[in-house]
């Protein structure tokens, strides 16, 4: 009695794993390619809360660390004025790299990805 039946092949059993996964409930259904949410789509919903948070994140860096100087130097106003504006310089670069695609690796070079390297 021995029942000798091929394996079924390694895309045959993704397929059946997703469909039972999706059935299930425990995977949400595939997004359509250039799918939109009331005409943004989420990518550009994406990356204008990220220039948001860049913008903020470093005018409310600048301030507490502003603050943080000015309490231990007794130097009131002057620290918290200078690294709001610092922040907030900071914020408009991180800005400005992300507009310009340069990432945040060490030594990324815009032209080696384009150029195809050296």
């Amino acid at each position: 009695m021995s029942d000798e039946r091929t394996p079924p092949s390694l895309e045959e059993l993704d397929a059946r794993l997703r469909e039972a996964r999706r059935s299930a409930g425990m995977d949400p259904p595939e997004p359509i390619p250039g799918q939109t949410d009331g005409g943004v789509s989420n990518r550009d919903m994406a990356l204008g809360l990220r220039v948001g948070v860049e913008l903020v994140a470093g005018v409310l860096f600048g301030l507490a660390l502003g603050y943080g100087i000015d309490w231990w130097l007794d130097t009131k106003p002057w620290g918290m004025i200078i690294l709001v504006f610092l922040g907030a310089i900071a914020g408009f670069m991180n800005v400005y790299r992300l507009a310009n695609g340069q990432g945040y690796a060490a030594g990324f070079d815009k032209s080696q990805s384009r150029d195809g390297g050296e």
